[in-house]
């Protein structure tokens, strides 16, 4: 079952999201915000750099490169509860930019931490603009119709993280 307006409100106001907006509650979902860190490529080596777009805004945002890969994180730390799981989905309005999103947004019950997004300029010629803040996507969140043996916190390889994470393997 997708959860309403009404039980994601109760599900932040007992701690589910930090910082909490209420202006980011939608009928069905939860919209989020990009943090400041990415992890980017850069020539010298195949690893992810973290790079920050700190001090970038709506009016001076940082430019993304045609058919660029970052790893970006949320605004917002996550508490999802062990009765609880979500999926985050790219706002589409980001989408009708170019951006897309990986398909690596299922968040199971008991995951803390900020999430770290997989973000790719699809465009083949324009760089897509991002800045800390902008409304990248939305979590819809669903409830478990029993409780796990054992959710995220037992299981899970990026629990707890505060920050962009590249893969753990």
């Amino acid at each position: 079952m997708v959860l309403p307006d009404i039980e994601i409100i109760c599900l932040c106001r007992r701690g589910l999201v930090n910082p909490y907006d209420p202006s980011l509650v939608n009928p069905a979902s939860l919209d989020v915000r990009l943090g400041e860190n990415l992890l980017v490529e850069v020539e010298e080596t195949s690893r992810l750099m973290p790079f920050s777009i700190a001090g970038h805004t709506k009016e001076k945002p940082f430019m993304l490169p045609p058919q660029e890969f970052v790893l970006a994180e949320t605004l917002e730390s996550f508490a999802i509860p062990s009765g609880v799981a979500a999926q985050f989905a790219l706002k589409s309005s980001r989408a009708r930019e170019g951006l897309e999103h990986l398909m690596a947004g299922y968040i199971d019950p008991g995951y803390n931490g900020r999430l770290t997004l997989e973000l790719l300029n699809a465009r083949r010629m324009a760089p897509v603009a991002i800045w800390p803040g902008m409304r990248i996507g939305q979590l819809v969140f669903h409830k478990m119709a029993i409780l796990p043996n054992r959710d995220y916190s037992a299981t899970g390889r990026y629990q707890n993280d505060q920050t962009v994470q590249a893969s753990k393997g």
